[in-house]
């Protein structure tokens, strides 16, 4: 997980005992005062293409792009403050961050900063080993890049802060 613990591939999926219904995708809706900018930055700079273009009877429209896969990063008050932290060096996010697992964080947090996005802070290595970057991106998002750098090492990720894992 971001932040304090790695996950499976992404072609692993966990098994939910009991589970009848799972939640097959989380989608995160953003309501964009500049939609076309929105669009641009992230279909176009960041890489996600579009799976679905749709508008409402009153000219409206959505955009539905492909992030790759989803997780769902539950965190509380102490240890967000931890990650602003040791990412920005100061508490800097809302109660929603959108985090994006890249290849390569400085090219593409300079390829961001030059398509508009505002740089919060630059590529910083966690103790968690990935290479973090925040920026405030269109739609009032703030975004966390990370690249991994020890991809293949699942078992190389520091327990969180303050303790030990919860699973």
């Amino acid at each position: 997980m971001h932040g304090t613990a790695r996950l499976p591939s992404a072609g692993a999926v966990p098994d939910t005992p009991g589970m009848t219904d799972p939640v097959r995708q989380l989608r995160l809706v953003v309501t964009a005062d500049d939609y076309d900018e929105a669009l641009a930055f992230y279909r176009d700079v960041m890489g996600m293409p579009s799976l679905g273009a749709f508008a409402s009877p009153d000219g409206g429209r959505v955009t539905i792009l492909h992030a790759g896969r989803a997780t769902l990063e539950l965190t509380d008050p102490a240890n967000a403050a931890y990650i602003d932290q040791v990412e920005v060096g100061r508490r800097v996010a809302g109660h929603i961050r959108v985090a994006f697992e890249i290849g390569d964080t400085a090219a593409t947090t300079a390829r961001l900063v030059d398509a508009g996005a505002t740089l919060l802070a630059p590529p910083t290595e966690t103790p968690w080993r990935s290479l973090n970057a925040r920026l405030e991106g269109p739609g009032g998002l703030q975004l966390t890049l990370f690249q991994e750098l020890d991809p293949n090492d699942q078992a190389a990720s520091p327990d969180p802060p303050g303790g030990s894992r919860l699973s």
